[in-house]
């Protein structure tokens, strides 16, 4: 018997498979709970729409139409595979279907055909609707069917089904007679459960290619000209002029902070030249996680802190660290620095490489 998500967690596990999720005026409270219950849910139900264009489809599965109210389904899924959430509870999308058949979900066996409409399939299944014509002439780009793929893993995922199969995934199709949905070039049930099962074997943020893909490279830098005023006993955050693009440095009309953004996972390596330090004195340094929230970002974890000493000149540290920056945290990396000293110090040079895997 399992219980519904909660909005909270139906979230986190969409942003943690990696889905791009669009929250919809009030979808947390948005749902026909009124009329009847929703739970306990076994399953994940595709759509598609018959209607053409993101906002206008979002909206009419926000507020529904006059012979059937919203919610229409708990996710919108646009052509470029943004998933709009626009509901949280019962939604009107599966209506009565086969009973054998959520049987068989439930089981987690092969479908049987559906030949009734004995069982309110709104009781029982999350439903997300992808925007299509549904006249099998109107394509499925890639990133549309991947987010249908990720949106129904995250589910399944997050309530333990797809041990013994990936049947908990069905198409509106496989669940009422005479419904057709989901169809076109690019889209196939048995495709979608092949590749929600293929991710269910891995970690939330697994890529399907990137056991083959070479790492991308981010180089910042700094110009001649550069300082950075290091006051004493707080840390501060550096700052890079320049970015190596295309074989060659280029100035950034602005200065920036953020050597990488999520989601992906990271090496990052760290050089800074540091004037005004005594010897024998400690400077630190580390890498610090910046979570969007509120229009701006608010530092979320720093990770473990190098403290080179200073034994005479000028004071060139390097600091190395490997990480993870998951797509729910829509987060960036940003370096730091900080010295227990009496005076401001100066760093004068900075570097930031970084081999990091998207996904």
């Amino acid at each position: 018997m399992a219980s519904p998500l909660s909005a909270d967690r139906l979230l986190r596990a969409l942003r943690d498979e990696g889905v791009r999720v669009v929250e919809h005026r009030e979808w947390r409270t948005n749902n026909r709970n009124h009329v009847g219950s929703f739970g306990p849910v076994h399953g994940v139900m595709i759509h598609h729409t018959v209607t053409e264009g993101t906002a206008s489809t979002v909206d009419l599965c926000y507020d529904g139409h006059s012979t059937l109210p919203g919610p229409l389904c708990h996710g919108v899924i646009a052509k470029d595979g943004t998933c709009y959430l626009v509901g949280n509870g019962r939604a009107n999308h599966a209506g009565s279907g086969d009973g054998d058949v959520l049987a068989a979900v439930i089981a987690e066996r092969d479908l049987p055909a559906d030949n009734d409409t004995d069982t309110d399939g709104n009781i029982h299944f999350y439903g997300f609707e992808c925007v299509n014509r549904g006249d099998n002439v109107d394509p499925w780009p890639p990133e549309q069917v991947e987010a249908a793929v990720r949106a129904s893993a995250a589910i399944c995922r997050a309530h333990g089904w797809g041990k013994d199969g990936t049947t908990s995934v069905i198409g509106h199709l496989e669940w009422q007679p005479g419904k057709v949905d989901p169809r076109g070039p690019g889209v196939s049930m048995a495709d979608i459960r092949r590749r929600v099962a293929e991710r269910l074997e891995h970690p939330a943020d697994w890529s399907p290619d990137e056991e083959d893909e070479m790492p991308k490279r981010a180089l910042f830098g700094t110009n001649d000209d550069y300082r950075r005023t290091i006051q004493p006993n707080e840390w501060t955050t550096l700052t890079f002029n320049r970015r190596h693009t295309d074989g060659a440095w280029q100035d950034l009309e602005q200065a920036t902070s953020s050597i990488l953004h999520g989601p992906c996972h990271y090496t990052a390596s760290i050089a800074v030249r540091v004037d005004g330090l005594a010897k024998g004195q400690e400077f630190q340094i580390r890498l610090a996680n910046y979570r969007e929230r509120d229009g701006g970002f608010v530092r979320t974890a720093s990770l473990p802190i190098d403290s080179p000493v200073h034994s005479g000149g000028g004071l060139h540290a390097v600091y190395t660290w490997s990480g993870f920056i998951s797509a729910s945290d829509r987060g960036r990396v940003r370096p730091e620095v900080f010295h227990y000293g009496d005076d401001p110090l100066v760093v004068t040079w900075a570097r930031a490489e970084s081999l990091y895997w998207p996904g």
